[in-house]
């Protein structure tokens, strides 16, 4: 049997993903690593504890899946974006890894708006956000001066598991798209950004594409395993993109609908379009493609607060099970998922959530209903913008994460956004991304529409119904009204 595997870096474990062939998942593993807090808004990660993953989890495939010791061709990755490793003259780690989901870089953030302005979105295609990569480099140069002036190159997650695994040091399009520093146009690191910041270009690693080998696994862990081939190793994707490979989002007229503690409402984009930074805008993990992304920072989040404040004893399946008893609009209730601030299309960090046009009327199911409702008009707000901007018309969505576990929600999801709404056999995405784009890189598939085609199988397809879709078309004109109307009330209480 001919296998590849998929390594997907997540913020909390590494997953495994060994598949054949005929796209079949034959082995799913994972092993976990700590997440370090120094101090509140801090969050770290030591990258030893990645390699120290990959090797437990290849120990588990080769265990279990014995005949992967002859069949495994091909190994890539998914990971967390925008994270910063820094290496020294050595390759030595510096410092432990600062994360996406770090909010330290504020200052760093305000000063990247204050030098470079527009300019900045002209070449990256996106905003100075904490998430990023540059305003990670630029805290530790401020703060940290003496690490920094030992530092002579960053990596990205993945890219430092990939340099671990074959000795080679690179960074790939879709993961650099998300450093601030990759001028998007010009397919090269910018060095007007660069230049900003007094940062030496060498700071940067090689630019390859996500199916491009980067090498082959390492003489010692060759040996330790047992594998009898060469292994190839490629160069992988970030985690979105690799999502998006996964989900079979390939052409402009799909997107994906991906219902997680946040959401994302993503869509293929061909070369030339621009959203001025109101919408993320990365290369995608095939050559010369894109995509745009809209967040939505509580969207799963918003129904796990709902249940755990009101209905802690209960499961979601019990929380929704009446909830399609309800007409759509939740009769008049509203709910706005601002409970964490709002990233798309708003950027404001200091919104927050409300339940409008409550009355006695209003039992439970209508607010399990209303918080669906809103988490979906907020990712909405992100299809919206893709049709006004880009002239965009989604045929098909794919729906992944929970909101892809409901009928009911997932009915509503095809009569808000005015799509067909398909979930897929096996769920795996990021991971199955990577393993994809093994199997691309090995010339297993004479095309990426063959590659989808087998790896992509879809189960369920939700239609939308004409009259529900005249209905919501109404409630989220109102909805669209609420950010503004709620804008000032939420800013004053914040003070």
């Amino acid at each position: 049997m001919r296998y590849v595997l998929g390594l997907d870096l997540g913020t909390s474990s590494l997953k495994g993903l060994l598949v054949n062939q005929a796209g079949e998942v034959v082995y799913t593993t994972s092993s976990d690593y700590p997440l370090i807090h120094p101090q509140s808004g801090y969050s770290e990660q030591n990258p030893h504890e990645w390699y120290r993953a990959a090797v437990e989890v290849m120990a588990n495939i080769v265990e279990t899946v014995p005949d992967a010791k002859e069949g495994l061709e091909a190994i890539s990755f998914s990971g967390q974006m925008h994270s910063l490793v820094l290496l020294d003259e050595n390759d030595a780690v510096l410092r432990n890894a600062i994360l996406w989901n770090d909010v330290r870089t504020t200052a760093q953030c305000e000063k990247i708006k204050e030098t470079l302005g527009e300019e900045l979105i002209s070449i990256t295609q996106n905003k100075a956000l904490e998430g990023f990569t540059l305003p990670k480099i630029l805290w530790v140069k401020e703060h940290e001066p003496a690490i920094f002036e030992k530092a002579r190159q960053f990596l990205l997650p993945k890219d430092y598991l990939g340099f671990r695994l074959t000795g080679s040091k690179q960074m790939e399009y879709s993961d650099a798209a998300g450093t601030l520093l990759l001028d998007l146009k010009n397919k090269q690191w910018s060095e007007s950004v660069l230049a900003a910041f007094d940062l030496p270009k060498t700071i940067c690693p090689t630019l390859v594409e996500s199916s491009d080998k980067i090498g082959t696994l390492s003489e010692e862990l060759m040996k330790e395993f047992g594998f009898t081939q060469t292994i190839n190793v490629y160069a992988g994707g970030a985690d979105n993109a690799s999502a998006a490979l996964g989900a079979g989002i390939i052409s402009p007229d799909i997107g994906m609908a991906s219902i997680g503690t946040s959401g994302v409402f993503l869509a293929y984009e061909e070369a030339g379009k621009e959203y001025q930074g109101d919408l993320h805008y990365f290369y995608h993990v095939l050559r010369d493609s894109f995509y745009s992304m809209g967040v939505t920072l509580a969207a799963g989040h918003s129904l796990s607060w709902f249940k755990n404040t009101f209905a802690p004893n209960e499961d979601f399946d019990a929380l929704l099970k009446d909830i399609g008893t309800i007409p759509a609009g939740s009769e008049g209730l509203l709910f706005m998922p601002y409970i964490s601030g709002e990233r798309t299309p708003y950027t404001d960090s200091k919104i927050r959530g409300s339940f409008l046009g409550m009355d006695q009327g209003h039992t439970r199911d209508h607010f399990a209903r209303a918080v669906l409702e809103g988490i979906t008009f907020s990712l909405k707000d992100s299809q919206k913008l893709m049709e006004e901007r880009a002239g965009k018309n989604f045929r098909k969505i794919v729906s992944v994460g929970g909101g892809a576990k409901n009928p009911d929600w997932l009915q509503m999801q095809a009569d808000i956004f005015d799509a067909t709404i398909v979930t897929l056999t096996t769920e795996q995405g990021p991971g199955m991304g990577a393993v994809m784009l093994a199997a691309m890189g090995q010339g297993w598939f004479d095309s990426v529409e063959e590659l989808v085609a087998t790896f992509v199988k879809e189960a369920k397809t939700y239609e939308p119904v004409k009259e529900q879709v005249e209905a919501y078309e109404h409630i989220y004109a109102i909805y669209r009204d609420g950010y503004g109307a709620t804008k000032g009330i939420s800013h004053a209480l914040q003070k």
